[in-house]
């Protein structure tokens, strides 16, 4: 009797064991609560909440479209049901979107039914007024969140729960000039600041241009919170006033090529004021006993491009398993060999190196190293530059070209056009002493 008690409660137990294993949901990773960037560069995300009515929505765009700003705006549901239009001005625009809730409830007293629901109505709403997915960004009403709404809202695909670094509180009616205060006297490189694009922030407008104005001032530049997370997290750089790709790779220890490359740039000379370069990296993941010297030491860079590539607050801090980027190892060109008649090239109006080493087959790289120049970015029309030696073919060149002198012509501004010289212009058609040339006539120009 008793074995056979037993054995009904061991099936007991199995039984309830199955049930509520069957009754728990499948876990996903809990949301990840972000105050501001891991970075030291100056740069600001800004961004604002759009509630029912969203009144101050088309002046706001309109103030971040003559910047040339892009923010990030974090939507409820009820304000894409009210006015779809301007969410669908918002996404039309390159801004980014992130769901605000439904109806904004305190998301820390909802059960997960409950945020799921306010989360896949805002979602729907959203997507139905302009065709694009709030995920993975989610901010709370209020701020308010604990350790269960972060794992809900994990669980629905919000991997990324965006607080704040500056609260303008613009939503209790507060000055321009107040709010504007409250940002220019606290910023700090990777802020997040809020503000509210609703009737009841009234001071937002006014105040943003100002804001927009004196950040620029102090050096910052504007980012969505996708590039802000995204610079704290891989190798990016934002290019500053003054900055050249030359500038970047060296402070990187990479080549103009790698970035050129890397950044699908087709204009190595032009790069603008805020933009994102990637840096080309590899990881290193610290071992017991490595500190930030001998690492830089093993891959041939130095302690300060990692502390500057991996945002380093404390250089002497370092973790077993944490993750270093190292700038991807550039390969030196070897220099060609001097050669009689090595291929030259007189810089001409429009030229860049990059059009110039694509017409080659060669690099830009290779270029600025032959020609040893200390700025990629400044070439003269008139230089004359050195082609290095190159794996593919250059372009074809006849050894001799036809010209027909013009008005003002002479035969020595003929053979500086062409990159030869007088005698041999003179000796090719066969001129006299004085080298005199008449207006039609034809020259065979030598190379």
């Amino acid at each position: 009797m008793q074995r056979k008690s037993v054995k009904i409660s061991l099936m007991l137990s199995l039984l309830f064991l199955f049930l509520f294993s069957l009754a728990l949901p499948v876990s996903a990773a809990s949301s990840q609560y972000i105050t501001k960037g891991n970075t030291s560069t100056k740069m600001v995300a800004l961004t604002f909440d759009d509630g029912s009515d969203g009144k101050n929505v088309a002046k706001i765009l309109q103030i971040l479209t003559t910047n040339k700003i892009k923010a990030t705006f974090f939507i409820t549901g009820k304000a894409a049901e009210n006015h779809p239009q301007k969410i669908k001005d918002i996404v039309a625009q390159g801004h980014e979107i992130g769901n605000h809730s439904y109806s904004h409830p305190d998301f820390s007293k909802l059960s997960a039914a409950q945020i799921k629901t306010e989360l896949d109505k805002t979602e729907a709403a959203v997507k139905k007024a302009a065709g694009k997915s709030t995920k993975p960004y989610f901010r709370a009403p209020f701020g308010s969140v604990n350790n269960a709404t972060l794992q809900a809202v994990g669980n629905q695909g919000y991997t990324k729960t965006i607080g704040w670094t500056i609260d303008t509180v613009d939503w209790k009616g507060i000055s321009s000039s107040q709010i504007t205060s409250k940002v220019i006297n606290n910023a700090t490189p990777g802020m997040i600041v809020l503000m509210h694009a609703g009737e009841g922030a009234t001071g937002t407008p006014g105040a943003l241009q100002n804001m927009i104005t004196q950040l620029k001032a102090k050096g910052y530049t504007f980012v969505t919170i996708s590039q802000l997370l995204s610079t704290a997290s891989s190798g990016q750089y934002v290019v500053k006033t003054g900055d050249t790709l030359t500038k970047i790779a060296a402070l990187y220890g990479v080549s103009v090529q790698q970035l050129i490359t890397t950044n699908k740039l087709s204009n190595a000379n032009l790069i603008r004021v805020g933009q994102l370069i990637t840096i080309p990296t590899t990881n290193y993941t610290v071992k017991a006993g490595d500190t930030l010297t001998q690492i830089a030491k093993a891959h041939k860079v130095t302690t300060q491009q990692l502390v500057t590539l991996n945002h380093l607050t404390n250089p002497n801090l370092l973790k077993i398993g944490q993750i270093i980027k190292i700038p991807a190892a550039t390969t030196t060109p070897a220099t060609p060999k001097s050669t009689p008649g090595a291929l030259t090239y007189t810089i001409k109006k429009g030229d860049t190196l990059y059009s110039i080493a694509k017409k080659y087959g060669v690099t830009v790289q290779d270029i600025v190293t032959t020609n040893k120049l200390a700025n990629a970015n400044v070439i003269k029309i008139g230089q004359v530059i050195k082609i290095p030696g190159k794996t593919s073919a250059a372009p074809t060149q006849p050894t001799t070209v036809k010209y027909t002198v013009k008005a003002g012509d002479t035969v020595y501004s003929i053979a500086k056009k062409y990159g030869t010289t007088v005698q041999k212009i003179a000796s090719a058609n066969k001129l006299n002493a004085a080298y005199l040339i008449k207006v039609g006539q034809v020259l065979t120009i030598p190379k």
